[in-house]
């Protein structure tokens, strides 16, 4: 079917398509403290949004139980945080993402090098596994926002050989508290500066075991958004309120989309345009940030 000009400025001008029009933005806030955007050398780190430094995901100091050493970096991946050991009973706490490579590792080790924006190069058998996935950066990925291992990455050694564990920085906020599908032990960028900064070459890190984990952290249990919290009768109450919550916010989504779906027929048929050929609004693509390892 051949569509006449005024025809197709009738169907840009349908309702369905209205929520495509720009409109202006307001100045963006600075951010939340320690969170908010900065300038690194050649790259602007753009500040995590506030929802996701939700309690419990955003750094900050608190009394420490373990006996560990100040100085001493211990990594949880059962509850999903990271400890810079202080003096006094105290330690940083950072909040963490952990993927596979990040639950392989138990024990001890030292951070053994350093860099800032460092390069990536996924190993052979990570591409012979996932070549859908990292095949196309098997000549390496340089330093950068869109660089896996963000701005900052801390090299865990045992023995004076590479563990090929990493603690590093990540572009990805919102993967930050949750369980990930590929990668070591992901920081905010801010927070992967912040650690990077504290932290001399030679520093003991400490990955903690699972009954380390519940010994010191108690039971935990993911809630109703996918993130790790303490197991309490308070969470897993609040876990099911949320969920109803949930599923009645995705009715209503599923009947809005149903009702725009109707609409948009509707207009085209007024226009006399076939159902197939009726357009649709256009959808953004989607981006996928690649695990990291070695």
């Amino acid at each position: 079917m051949t569509l006449l000009p005024a025809r197709i400025l009738a169907i840009l001008a349908l309702p369905v398509l209205a929520a495509c029009a720009s409109t202006p933005k307001s100045q963006e806030p600075a951010g939340v403290p320690g969170y908010e955007g900065i300038q690194d050398g050649a790259f602007f780190i753009e500040p995590v949004p506030e929802q996701y430094l939700f309690e419990g995901n955003r750094r900050t100091e608190v009394a420490y139980a373990g006996d560990e050493a100040p100085g001493t970096v211990v990594v949880d991946t059962y509850a999903r945080k990271l400890y810079l050991v202080g003096e006094g009973g105290t330690a940083t706490r950072y909040p963490i993402a952990v993927g596979r490579e990040g639950l392989s590792f138990r024990g001890n080790g030292v951070v053994g090098r350093k860099a800032e924006w460092p390069s990536w190069q996924p190993t052979a058998n990570m591409i012979r596994t996932r070549p859908d996935l990292y095949a196309a950066y098997a000549g390496g990925l340089p330093g950068g926002l869109q660089n896996p291992l963000g701005a900052r990455a801390l090299y865990l050694y045992r023995g004076g050989r590479d563990t090929m564990f990493r603690i590093h920085g990540t572009s990805d906020a919102a993967s930050i508290g949750h369980a990930t599908s590929a990668g070591c032990i992901r920081l905010f960028n801010q927070d992967a500066i912040d650690l990077y900064n504290r932290v001399p070459v030679g520093t003991p890190v400490k990955v903690r075991s699972e009954a380390e984990s519940l010994a010191l952290e108690g039971p935990q249990m993911i809630d109703a958004y996918g993130r790790l919290v303490p197991e309490t009768p308070e969470n897993i109450a609040k876990k099911e309120r949320d969920l109803a919550a949930i599923a009645r916010q995705e009715a209503k989504d599923r009947a809005a989309a149903e009702k725009a779906e109707r609409k948009r027929l509707a207009a085209c048929d007024r226009r006399g345009i076939a159902p197939e050929e009726c357009p649709r609004p256009v959808v953004s693509g989607t981006s996928v940030t690649v695990g990291t390892r070695g």
